[in-house]
């Protein structure tokens, strides 16, 4: 389970012509993930519960985690086979550390809220065996310092942005690393979020995989 280039495919279905962003997986990850049979998947940072619905629909046996109780409860009621849990990505709870999830997906929107980025990447490799795989699709850093006219508005090395963090993707590598696991892809896609309107020369998201070391 690689970025490939039906990834590419899967991102001009998802971003080209579409003026409004849908909920749950993004059409780049769900050609990304193909069949899901029986695998066991940790959902971080779920929310409403879309996305981990959807990878429920692929087959997989999902587990899911978010902050807001008020979403877990809504989410419970519509989707009562998946385990939701209430918990902090950086600080996962502890029987979700023991190993047991062979792929754990980190969804857009979650850099941009971790304080903790070592933490956050220690809590995924705890989670999943040797060889357990990690797929993070994010939304690109340059993504945030550059305007809809292209004019940078934002340091990219500097780390502080109107109440979230900006992480740039050297360190998210690096914590990923840190954390017992080794990057085997990483792609980047051109500006794909419709109310920014980046010019397709600029990046704007990024997907990463990983695989845990023994």
């Amino acid at each position: 389970m690689e970025p490939t280039e039906r990834n590419r495919k899967a991102w001009d279905e998802r971003h080209l012509g579409r003026s409004a962003p849908r909920l749950g997986l993004p059409a780049i990850v769900r050609v990304t993930l193909g069949d899901l049979t029986k695998k066991r998947v940790l959902h971080l940072s779920c929310g409403s519960g879309e996305g981990a619905a959807e990878l429920a629909e692929l087959g997989a046996v999902v587990t899911a985690i978010d902050e807001s109780a008020e979403s877990l409860d809504a989410a419970r009621e519509r989707w009562p086979s998946i385990l939701w849990v209430q918990g902090d990505v950086q600080a996962l709870p502890s029987e979700l550390r023991r190993r047991r999830f062979d792929l754990v997906y980190s969804p857009e929107g979650v850099l941009a809220r971790l304080e903790d980025l070592d933490g956050w990447a220690h809590g995924i490799a705890a989670a999943m065996p040797s060889r357990g795989e990690l797929l993070m699709y994010e939304e690109h850093p340059v993504a945030e310092c550059v305007d809809r006219l292209l004019r940078w508005h934002h340091d990219y090395f500097d780390e502080s942005l109107p109440g979230e963090r900006l992480w740039r993707l050297g360190q998210v590598v690096t914590a990923i690393g840190r954390g017992g696991m080794k990057v085997e892809a990483l792609e980047e896609y051109p500006g794909d979020a419709a109310w920014r309107r980046h010019d397709r020369r600029v990046p704007g998201s990024f997907l990463l995989y990983a695989r845990r070391e023994a």
